[in-house]
């Protein structure tokens, strides 16, 4: 039998049903493997009591044959979800010992569906990076190293790095991401899995610490698109207690995937062949357009004339929503405080708020509250909001022409962690490819493309119409199978 840390998602829950190994066998080789990992640093949290007896669970219905979707699977989630009586600080100094009295909803479905939980995933503070570095708790370290002899230490992406490495580490089947502006995608083609963000809405927000609300949106990060598929299953649903849920069935995604893509229109926009992209990237595009081209889909060109505005748009829309959002945390209600001697409490809160964030929060919320005061606000947020429509119409119209889009993930593979933290212009360039998907509220995913020429991975973006989680999962499926994508990284850690 293969090392179960070498399963994913369907070959634990498919072994588990069919009894060639106990859901607990399972859990103690993930426990172990974490265990043996920690110099990653993907977990802020390790919950081993939560994996096993969701695992003892299973195989008592296992006995019983009422096997849950998820029975005997354990998972990570991002620390981004809210988990009852267990610490939740969206990798902020402000938050740390926070410990919700309630669980998000997308974790709540996971446990609810029969999962366990291996531990909180380490992540850029509130989201907020595209490297993992902004964490308080220390960045986590890519399992991949470059081949060129050295063994520099590499970003695993943001903010979902600390569950993209260990999806790549093999020290999880399966894990949440969150994604405001590739914050799934990125990472996942970084270290080489497979990610999917969901159509805004599938997956409700309630219990997701907020960083943009009009952006951000839960999806599953795993091994290949068949996991995806059954994790998303499990995630999605209408939640009452989110007003941005949308009130819709959830396709039975898994059942229905199918790599028969032929007649499907896949265009490629040519506003994404920008400058200064390196060349493998380029090659790796071409690569998959003939791969699409050989399952039987129609190649169309395509334009989407404001590709050209989104990072810009974005970078003052998130960071207005940003601003907002985390006025809440200023050591009255819950987390961190800093009370200064006989001091106001004007000074506990800038004491407090002044210890509690990184530095990259104080620049986003610096950058939101600007954008939003009364001399800037039409000049900017306004104006941001008018070309994300235009943006967001522009996928409209070329839908007309296509079913969905091929686009490279990333303009890049890995970079060294410390190569661009000084330079953050160069680090938001990394969501160049990204954040137009997600400004108009679409489906897109990155699955593993190949390698570069320093053996590191490099990812290619689907992305579709909204709703179409099915079209864009056999895509995707069609992708991966001529891609055949099996490079993993050596273990060192």
């Amino acid at each position: 039998m293969a090392n179960l840390t070498d399963l994913g998602v369907a070959a634990i829950r498919d072994g588990v049903r069919e009894g060639t190994f106990s859901a607990r066998e399972v859990a103690d080789a993930f426990i172990s493997a974490v265990t043996k990992a920690k110099g990653l640093n993907a977990f802020i949290v390790e919950t081993p009591d939560h994996a096993i007896a969701a695992a003892e669970e299973a195989d008592r219905e296992r006995k019983h044959g009422n096997l849950r979707p998820l029975s005997g699977v354990p998972l990570g989630i991002k620390d981004l979800f809210a988990t009852k009586g267990i610490q939740t600080t969206a990798a902020s100094g402000i938050l740390e010992g926070f410990e919700p009295a309630y669980e998000s909803t997308v974790s709540g479905k996971l446990f609810a569906a029969g999962a366990g939980m291996l531990g909180k995933l380490n992540m850029d503070q509130f989201a907020m990076g595209s490297s993992n570095e902004t964490s308080a708790f220390g960045n986590v370290l890519s399992p991949w190293r470059r081949n060129d002899g050295g063994n520099a230490a590499l970003t695993p992406g943001g903010s979902s790095g600390g569950s993209a490495a260990a999806v790549a580490a093999r020290v999880a089947p399966g894990v949440t991401g969150t994604d405001t502006g590739g914050s799934i995608r990125q990472p996942a083609a970084f270290v080489g899995i497979t990610g999917v963000k969901p159509t805004y809405g599938r997956c409700s927000r309630y219990g997701m610490v907020a960083f943009a609300s009009s952006l951000d949106q839960a999806g599953p990060m795993a091994r290949d698109v068949r996991d995806c598929a059954i994790m998303l299953e499990a995630m999605s649903g209408f939640d009452p207690k989110d007003s941005t849920s949308l009130d819709l069935p959830v396709p039975k995604w898994e059942a229905n995937l199918s790599s028969d893509i032929r007649g499907r229109r896949i265009g490629i926009p040519k506003e994404y062949r920008i400058d200064g992209v390196p060349a493998e990237i380029d090659a790796v595009w071409e690569q998959g357009i003939a791969w699409m081209r050989d399952a039987g889909a129609e190649i169309v060109e395509v334009s989407l004339p404001h590709t050209r505005y989104a990072l810009p748009t974005y970078y003052i829309i998130a960071p207005a929503e940003a601003s907002s959002n985390l006025a809440r945390y200023d050591g009255v209600r819950y987390g961190q405080r800093r009370a200064p001697e006989n001091g106001s409490l004007d000074a506990m809160y800038e004491a407090t708020r002044a210890a509690g964030f990184g530095p990259e929060v104080k620049r986003r919320i610096m950058i939101g509250t600007y954008v939003l005061s009364a001399g800037f606000y039409d000049a900017y947020f306004n104006q941001a909001q008018k070309v994300r429509a235009l943006i967001a119409r522009d996928f409209e119209r070329v839908w007309a022409e296509c079913d969905l889009l091929l686009t490279p993930t990333t303009p890049s593979a890995a970079f060294g962690l410390g190569e661009k933290m000084d330079d953050p212009l160069a680090m938001y360039l990394n969501d160049v490819f990204a954040v137009p998907a997600s400004l108009a509220g679409l489906p897109a995913m990155s699955v593993p493309a190949g390698l570069d020429a320093q053996g590191l991975p490099l990812g290619l973006q689907l992305i579709g119409k909204a709703l179409d989680e099915q079209g864009l999962l056999n895509a995707g499926l069609a992708f991966e199978e001529r891609a055949g994508f099996k490079a993993r990284p050596e273990a060192w850690w």
